[in-house]
C-alpha cells in the first residue's frame, strides 16, 4: 500500500495546474465573470500550496491560518467584483470587458 501514499509533489503539481488552468482563464477571456473564476482558480491553487507546505515542511498551523485569510478574502472579493459586475451590466448591458474601459460616460 506504499504506492497510495500522496506526498508533497502530487499537491504542488495538482496546484501549479490549477494555477495554470486559473492563469488562462484570466488571460483569455472577455466574460467578467469567466475571470472571476479564473481568479477564484488561482487563489484555490495558493490554498493548496498552504496547506501542503504546513502539513509537510513544517507541521504547523500558519498554512492553515493563511488559508482562512485567503478564503475570506476571496468571499469578500467575489460580493464586490459580482456587484461591480452588475453595475457594469445595468449601465451597458453587457459583461464583455472591452465594452466597460471607460467609465466616464
Amino acid at each position: 500500500m506504499e504506492f497510495l501514499k500522496v506526498g508533497l509533489w502530487q499537491y504542488v503539481v495538482v496546484s501549479g495546474v490549477l494555477f495554470s488552468l486559473g492563469l488562462v482563464c484570466v488571460a483569455t477571456r472577455k466574460n467578467a465573470i469567466a475571470v472571476l473564476m479564473g481568479v477564484e482558480l488561482i487563489l484555490n491553487s495558493a490554498n493548496i500550496n498552504f496547506i501542503a507546505f504546513s502539513h509537510y515542511v513544517s507541521g504547523a498551523v500558519g498554512g492553515q491560518v493563511f488559508t482562512v485569510f485567503v478564503i475570506i478574502l476571496a468571499a469578500a472579493e467575489a460580493a464586490i467584483a459580482l456587484a461591480i459586475v452588475l453595475a457594469i451590466f445595468n449601465r451597458f448591458r453587457t459583461i464583455e470587458g472591452d465594452v466597460a474601459t471607460t467609465l466616464k460616460e
